[in-house]
């Protein structure tokens, strides 16, 4: 059996995103999402409270800014606090026995990782993220791409959901898998669907945001 995969979305758990958990969790069901990994900034609250509510579709992940760019763990135990090292948030993460991936690795505009303290941290990660469907330009993406290429990486996308309308937008199939330790054997099989979002897309998302943060509503 295999399941289509988003492994990258924020709920309002995240400063920045309109997506509530029980309407996430609705609407990931309506299209087709079969494992969702909720990767909210710096805590895994939200992760947990979903968990709780859809055991069998979440995985608990978190989305941790270190000193030198972000990290994306799944399968997390425990919530790992911001600023930190890269090392010392990957040393954190491995007790847990997390699966550690980059996101959106070349993106200048989002915690971007200069490319000596990529290559520094490249042995002790699981994947790299080869598709954000929020970045503005192609070349991020691409880039991302011919560096995992170059460097045999197991690969991830993700739509990186702040919004309703954003989700699916990159997911990956994948045979099925309920641990980190599964996921690490499956990973490298997975088959990607990708989409960049759209000028209007992006201005949406962002209107959605705004809104359900005065209004409470969830587009």
């Amino acid at each position: 059996m295999w399941v289509k995969t988003e492994l990258h979305c924020h709920t309002v758990y995240s400063h920045d995103s309109s997506n509530r958990l029980s309407r996430l969790i609705q609407f990931v069901h309506e299209i087709g999402i079969q494992r969702l990994a909720i990767t909210d900034h710096n805590t895994i609250s939200g992760a947990l409270k979903a968990k709780e509510m859809d055991p069998d579709l979440i995985i608990i992940g978190e989305e941790i800014r270190t000193t030198h760019g972000e990290l994306i763990a799944y399968y997390m135990d425990e919530q790992i606090p911001s600023g930190l090292s890269p090392m010392d948030t990957i040393e954190r993460l491995k007790k847990q026995n997390a699966l550690i991936s980059v996101p959106h690795p070349f993106d200048r505009l989002r915690s971007g990782w200069m490319r000596t303290d990529l290559l520094e941290i490249l042995p002790f990660v699981d994947a790299i993220e080869i598709f954000n469907a929020r970045c503005y330009t192609p070349s991020v993406n691409a880039a991302a791409q011919v560096f995992a290429t170059e460097k045999n990486l197991a690969i991830m996308v993700g739509s990186d959901a702040h919004s309703l309308l954003e989700l699916g937008s990159a997911t990956l199939l994948l045979p099925e898998f309920n641990s980190a330790d599964e996921l690490r054997r499956v990973l490298r099989q997975g088959i990607p669907s990708t989409r960049s979002l759209t000028t209007a897309e992006h201005f949406f998302s962002s209107a959605s945001i705004f809104f359900s943060k005065i209004f409470s509503w969830n587009f």
